[in-house]
């Protein structure tokens, strides 16, 4: 999330991060241009560039400056004078005091980039103007180091053979894009590793111990939501129209569809999902899709690929309902009503609603 604007006495915000290494007082602003309280979930950089000039394309980086805002109230703040590797203009000198003398001896952009990413990690990023110019400029710096970039672009739909692929399969369904079983996802559970994932974003496991106890120096507490190969839906897609009462219990790969109400036993695994409405107050195991409509009652569970059903996929009809602490284990027709377990045959009931 980038926010941008002034603060409540009308200064830009890029007044208040710019050159704390020459000892001017960094002030925070408690309000963004909207007016809305800064309530932080997840640490907020507030960021200021100093430049040759304002073409995105063509001008280079001479300064940097980050405060860094903690959830709990901390503060961390950087500054770092850049070697653009081209002369800096008089008018631009003119506008910040930056000379070509000043940066002769200074590092390049590339060899600074490393402590900048880890300085931005996982942050929300606030500035003036920061979305038209400040952004596209920080991120065409990147693009030129060898900090990783990953693009992924699938040409064919086949089985994923990678991280980056598996990832990508899991935002399309998520996104709506595809519905569950609408793109190839064989082999995936194999290939996704453990991760542990974090306040701070995605951690490997070897490396969570190391990063709890610098947090801890540091008086913060790097909270881990699970360890687990899929991350929480929320952490990365919020689908429009959905309300999900334990964002834990949806995991990234899910398809929510539009009105569906989540409640807090419910719980919705990759590549399964409803179309919407639904009320899921049940287990939406892998592989199962449940129609417009139908319900899951309290406790009901779906049994799906990963838990028994092998090759059988599992569907639910439309406006179909499965009964608090039903177990379902075949496909049930539009318009079904289940109250017991059921597994083995498919389920044809021809008058509404028959238990």
């Amino acid at each position: 999330m980038v926010y941008q604007g002034e603060d409540p006495d009308g200064k830009a915000l890029s007044d208040f991060s710019r050159n704390p290494r020459r000892g001017e007082s960094l002030r925070i602003p408690t309000k963004v241009h909207t007016g809305m309280k800064l309530d932080l979930k997840r640490p907020i950089c507030f960021f200021d560039l100093e430049t040759t000039g304002t073409n995105i394309a063509q001008d280079r980086i001479v300064e940097i400056a980050v405060l860094k805002v903690y959830p709990n109230g901390n503060k961390e703040s950087r500054s770092w004078l850049v070697n653009p590797g081209m002369p800096i203009p008089e008018a631009a000198t003119a506008i910040h005091g930056i000379s070509d003398e000043k940066v002769a001896g200074e590092p390049s952009f590339k060899e600074i980039s490393r402590d900048i990413q880890q300085m931005i990690q996982g942050c929300d990023l606030a500035g003036f103007n920061s979305n038209r110019f400040d952004i596209p400029l920080l991120a065409e710096h990147f693009l030129e180091t060898e900090q990783p970039v990953v693009a992924v672009l699938l040409e064919s739909d086949q089985a994923p053979t990678n991280v980056p692929e598996g990832y990508l399969k899991l935002h399309l369904l998520s996104h709506r894009l595809v519905k569950p079983h609408g793109t190839d996802l064989t082999g995936l559970f194999g290939i996704l590793p453990n991760v542990a994932w974090t306040s701070d974003g995605p951690v490997d496991i070897a490396e969570l111990p190391e990063r709890q106890l610098s947090a801890r120096l540091r008086g913060e507490v790097l909270e881990v939501s699970c360890v687990d190969k899929f991350p929480k839906m929320t952490d990365y897609v919020m689908p429009r129209g959905v309300r999900i009462a334990d964002t834990a219990r949806v995991r990234l790969g899910a398809y929510v569809g539009e009105g569906t109400t989540v409640m807090h036993e419910g719980f919705i695994n990759f590549n399964a999902g409803c179309a919407g409405p639904n009320m899921i107050e049940g287990r939406v195991s892998a592989g199962v899709f449940i129609g417009e409509g139908s319900d899951l009652g309290g406790s009901s569970s779906t049994m799906g690929t990963l838990s028994g059903g092998g090759e059988t996929l599992i569907s639910i009809g439309t406006n179909c309902l499965i009964g608090a602490n039903a177990g379902v284990g075949i496909g049930a027709n539009h318009h079904s009503g289940i109250k017991a377990h059921i597994y083995g045959r498919v389920l044809r009931v021809l008058e509404p609603m028959v238990s």
